[in-house]
């Protein structure tokens, strides 16, 4: 059900080939993992004003229904920095209350606190962090996602490894 809603994508500049390569996964027949990418709406150029791009980004969110956070440790000092276009959007998806996945672009399958910037920690945000792999990603997708709106839970939280197993990772 994922690709149903727009998905919104995260991820400090420095890691964009990652992001490139979840378009590859959709992209590849042989690879079950789709996404409707909030990223298509709203294009703001290079050359567009800190107001104007941090406008788009928020109109993006304002569309998406879930967030993928590529986590990595540029992620947090970037995330937690409080003046980048990253932490922009972490504070602009929590204040939206939108479902965050975090995957681990070193592929772990832990709570990796060093990937999660601070506001996120901060506020005990519910998350879900799982390994850069597209069935794990698709499978929170459409899991915790789905019921994110209707949980109580707080705090990050990760998959068991029976999960991960179920899937044939």
């Amino acid at each position: 059900m994922s690709y149903r809603n727009k998905t919104y994508i995260a991820f400090a500049s420095e890691d964009i080939l990652k992001y490139r390569l979840m378009e590859a996964w959709r992209e590849n027949s042989n690879i079950d993992f789709n996404f409707f990418d909030a990223h298509d709406l709203f294009i703001s150029r290079d050359t567009s004003k800190p107001e104007t791009i941090k406008a788009n980004l928020r109109q993006r969110m304002l569309n998406a229904k879930q967030i993928i956070l590529l986590g990595s440790e540029t992620t947090k000092a970037k995330g937690s920095d409080g003046n980048s276009f990253l932490a922009y959007e972490i504070q602009t998806m929590l204040k939206l209350n939108l479902p965050i996945i975090v995957a681990n672009l070193n592929g772990s399958r832990v709570v990796n606190r060093n990937f999660i910037p601070d506001p996120i920690l901060k506020t005990k945000y519910y998350t879900m962090s799982v390994s850069f792999q597209p069935a794990i990603i698709k499978y929170a997708l459409d899991n915790y996602a789905a019921t994110f709106s209707t949980s109580n839970k707080t705090g990050n939280y990760l998959y068991d490894e029976y999960v991960y197993k179920q899937l044939g990772l």
